[in-house]
């Protein structure tokens, strides 16, 4: 190793951020089916190259070579595995006993794990909540809600993102017990119960389809609503939300063509009167 680079500085927190903001603001400008978001991995490292393998073409290349490789994960959460390899390639470039295969298995081996934990806490979470809100503010067309949304993630994603790539660089290679293994099951099994519940609340309280149906009760008739009310409440809305899942799940269709098929159920009904 270069004793230039052996005396090189450690990256400094400027340095850290442009590694931090040019793959989380990029990670999607740049994709393949072959590499995903490899692209962006390569583009966040070429001030790294420039600060530590200006004078040594050959490791420049290796190192964005490296890191061109396929790589796929939850952008926000996933931004620990970014902390974690900017450690380690640090720990390369100073010239210290780390092999440069490292980084590419932790990144092979982390980006499954995080994946699952970022999906549930962000899709499965956060934004449903976000949404949920801002459904709320923007009943009868007030404008604040959309707006509402857009800021709060906004803020939020961006934060989450910069605190877990700056807790994957703090703990470095050691991260990894806390990520794989028994601990991300339990996490993921974790987030995917609340997840359900928070789908689930969402699911009654801003589905309304009620049905329009009378049927007769001894003498008189009695809304088919109001019996299925005190059967069990909000069937009509749960029994849409299964028909969607069951689609998207056991059929394999695309969101757009489940919600078409929505669209002309409950427009039938309409039509002739059951809803």
């Amino acid at each position: 190793m270069d004793k230039a680079i052996n005396n090189q500085s450690k990256l400094t927190k400027k340095e850290l951020r442009q590694i931090w903001y040019r793959w989380g603001f990029t990670h999607l400008s740049s994709m393949s089916y072959e590499k995903l978001q490899a692209h962006a991995w390569a583009f966040s490292y070429i001030p790294f190259a420039e600060k530590y393998y200006k004078h040594d073409p050959e490791a420049k290349r290796r190192l964005l070579t490296r890191h061109s490789m396929f790589y796929n994960t939850e952008p926000q959460t996933g931004q620990i595995i970014n902390g974690i390899v900017a450690s380690m390639e640090e720990e390369i470039a100073l010239g210290h006993n780390v092999p440069e295969e490292l980084p590419v298995n932790i990144k092979a081996t982390l980006m499954g794990p995080l994946a699952g934990i970022g999906d549930s806490l962000i899709q499965g979470i956060i934004v449903p909540i976000l949404l949920s809100i801002a459904m709320g503010m923007a009943a009868g067309g007030n404008a604040i809600g959309p707006i509402f949304y857009i800021l709060s993630y906004g803020i939020l994603g961006p934060l989450i993102s910069y605190i877990s790539f700056h807790y994957g660089y703090k703990l470095g290679v050691n991260a990894i017990d806390n990520i794989i293994g028994d601990n991300v099951k339990r996490i993921t099994d974790a987030f995917n119960v609340l997840g359900i519940m928070v789908v689930g609340g969402l699911a009654a309280g801003n589905i309304v389809l009620n049905s329009e149906l009378e049927i007769p009760m001894g003498e008189s008739m009695r809304s088919l609503q109001s019996v299925l009310d005190g059967i069990f409440p909000k069937i009509l809305p749960l029994t849409m939300v299964l028909l969607a899942w069951w689609l998207v799940s056991a059929k394999q269709m695309s969101a757009t063509k489940v919600i078409l098929i929505l669209t002309a159920i409950t427009s039938v009904g309409v039509v002739i009167g059951i809803f």
